[in-house]
């Protein structure tokens, strides 16, 4: 009995000291978190960040099966059916950098009015919290939502920092996080320079947009030619893959390495064009 006793008094002790003796580590989800870390960013700048990445990743695997599997159908070139699986699981993510490409374009015309319109509600006298919830009818239409959310999360919560915190992501812009931090900052510091600040920004951004729609504008031609370069050869080749001859030839060895060969030359000729006709971005420095 005394060592029943014992033996209970000791666990009783081990548990007690368990949590300094074996600390509770984080979980293993980081490297998860951080593999679909990307994937959530470009869902975000496409605009449909309530899409998981999950649901990404499998769109993307079954557009590579579904397109491997029709190519090996319709033309019976084996070395071709990898690389179309490669095309086709690359499109959900190309329709994503395209629509978030076109959703920046469309944000960075509305922005300077963003900063306008919140510039006349400081002037107003209006507090910071009350002239970015004022955005929520008064800014443009595609930038409208986001500031409707921000409106019924502070009414909420009144805790700002945290609703432009969910502002800035849900809005997934560089423009907005420079905006978001100028009025964090003015809120923590203070100041009266805020005004002149927002003016200087305005002023900025007009400027900015009207340089590089013009750049854009004149660079389009050099995307424009690197795409048709590379899908015409690709859609010759698919065509004559559809002839018994021409299949049998490119299913041997030979065949195969011109196939690898060429997708190569595609790929760098891709990549050196579309280098020379792309305008840099710029990065989200306050995510």
């Amino acid at each position: 009995m005394t060592l029943v006793a014992a033996l209970l008094l000791a666990a009783g002790v081990l548990l007690l000291a368990s949590p300094w003796l074996w600390p509770r580590r984080p979980r293993a989800a980081a490297p998860r978190r951080a593999l679909f870390e990307p994937l959530a960013e470009l869902l975000a700048r496409a605009g449909v960040s309530g899409v998981a990445p999950g649901v990404l990743v499998a769109s993307i695997l079954m557009a590579g099966l579904a397109g491997a599997a029709l190519t090996l159908v319709f033309v019976p070139v084996a070395a071709l059916a990898p690389i179309a699986g490669v095309v086709a699981a690359s499109v959900p993510v190309l329709v994503l950098r395209a629509r978030a490409a076109a959703r920046r374009r469309a944000l960075r015309a509305v922005w300077p009015d963003v900063v306008d319109h919140l510039l006349s509600g400081v002037r107003a006298g209006l507090s910071l919290p009350q002239a970015v919830a004022a955005l929520a009818d008064a800014a443009p239409e595609p930038v409208r939502p986001a500031f409707l959310a921000f409106r019924r999360d502070y009414l909420r919560t009144a805790q700002f920092g945290a609703c432009l915190d969910t502002l800035k992501a849900t809005l997934a812009d560089p423009v907005a996080d420079r905006i978001v931090e100028t009025v964090r900052m003015a809120r923590e510091v203070g100041g009266t320079e805020l005004p002149t600040v927002l003016r200087s920004l305005s002023q900025y951004l007009r400027a900015d947009a009207a340089v590089r729609s013009e750049v854009d504008a004149r660079q389009s031609w050099v995307r424009t030619a690197a795409r048709l370069g590379v899908v015409a050869p690709w859609i010759v080749l698919l065509m004559l893959g559809t002839r018994p001859e021409a299949a049998a030839a490119y299913n041997t060895p030979g065949g195969a390495v011109l196939v690898a060969g060429g997708l190569a030359a595609t790929l760098v000729a891709y990549r050196l064009m579309i280098a020379l006709g792309r305008l840099p971005e710029e990065g989200r420095w306050f995510r």
